[in-house]
């Protein structure tokens, strides 16, 4: 079986001494709430893959990886099976929402909505975008 890796951003931000992790929704129904993610392409460490699919989705100018937070396999409802690595990144955006058109490769027509949560509970993320969100929030916060 084939695995395909992901490679998955919280981006944060502080806000008013508050932290607020970026998600988006995508003008496509059914996709659901997500993360910031996408493909590690071959050639590419998971590393690179998030540093240019952050830039590429979000449009972000200002991104800084802190650091790997986990790694797992995950079955995805496709049925591809994903060795999945979530990073902590950290951006000075200070805007509360806006629209970006991803630059990746079959991204054509997507129009993506960013926006900004303070706790986990705020929305419900599609499956497994939200599986460490937690791990983000509590080492900031302590």
């Amino acid at each position: 079986m084939q695995v395909l890796e992901k490679a998955y951003g919280y981006i944060t931000r502080e806000r008013e001494g508050r932290l607020q992790v970026l998600v988006f929704e995508q003008n496509m129904n059914g996709a659901g709430i997500q993360i910031p993610n996408g493909t590690v392409e071959e050639g590419e460490t998971p590393l690179e893959a998030v540093a240019r699919e952050m830039f590429e989705e979000t449009g972000l100018t200002y991104l800084a990886v802190k650091e790997l937070i986990a790694q797992d396999y995950f079955n995805h409802y496709s049925g591809a099976l994903q060795k999945r690595y979530f990073y902590h990144l950290t951006t000075n955006e200070q805007r509360d929402s806006w629209q970006h058109c991803p630059t990746g490769v079959n991204e054509a027509d997507l129009e993506l909505t960013f926006y900004w949560i303070e706790d986990e509970h705020d929305v419900i993320l599609a499956q497994g975008h939200g599986d460490y969100l937690y791990r983000v929030l509590a080492r900031v916060k302590n």
